[in-house]
């Protein structure tokens, strides 16, 4: 793991792996709740960490330096979200294909894997979810729909994801449910929170 300054009160760490920087945003989000740490802002991403409103980076680095992630706590203490899903969308031949199965076997796939939270971005709402081996990866549409219905479930590249609202969209479609993943009014407004973990669950 790598640390930089990034504008006057933020550091960015470079992590190795998305394991790494799940590790490392429950750390941090641990050592802020106890006090040893300031931020405003803690946003893990693909690869990196975001540490935003630090009044001191250059002491928060050579803490945080100093530091090592708990190893194994991270997912004996994660939410977990059962999410209601119907196996009924357009490209599951297409998933079927790219993983030289048939569809029941992808769909059985889907049901018993453990998702995890990764990171949200593109849409509020939006998580991209780990938990598939590598070699399951899919490629996006090579045009994109111009409207995914809201609740659509995914496939991207090494990522699954829930489309929280109508938009655009090129990942491929391989159910939906009725579960709100965004509400301005709840408190967090988004249903999936990094770390969380997630069972897509078929009905």
């Amino acid at each position: 793991m790598r640390i930089r300054p990034v504008g006057a009160h933020a550091l960015l760490l470079d992590c190795d792996d998305p394991d790494q920087v799940h590790a490392w945003r429950a750390e941090l989000w641990r050592r802020r709740d106890t006090g040893e740490l300031t931020a405003v802002e803690i946003v893990p991403a693909a690869t990196t960490v975001l540490v935003d409103g630090v009044p001191d980076p250059a002491a928060a680095a050579a803490r945080i330096a100093g530091w090592t992630p708990r190893a194994g706590a991270v997912g004996a203490t994660a939410a977990k979200v059962e999410v209601p899903t119907v196996y009924d969308g357009a490209d599951l031949p297409a998933v079927a294909e790219h993983w030289g199965v048939d569809v029941p076997a992808v769909v059985d796939r889907l049901r018993r894997t453990e998702f995890r939270v990764a990171f949200c971005g593109f849409a509020p709402g939006f998580a991209y979810l780990t938990g598939l081996p590598v070699e399951l990866a899919v490629p996006r549409l090579a045009t994109p729909r111009s409207r995914v219905p809201a609740g659509s479930v995914a496939l991207a590249g090494p990522y699954a994801g829930i489309y929280p609202t109508a938009s655009p969209g090129g990942w491929l479609l391989v159910g939906r449910t009725d579960l709100v993943l965004f509400d301005v009014h709840a408190d967090p407004p988004a249903r999936l929170i990094p770390g969380t973990r997630i069972r897509l669950v078929a009905v």
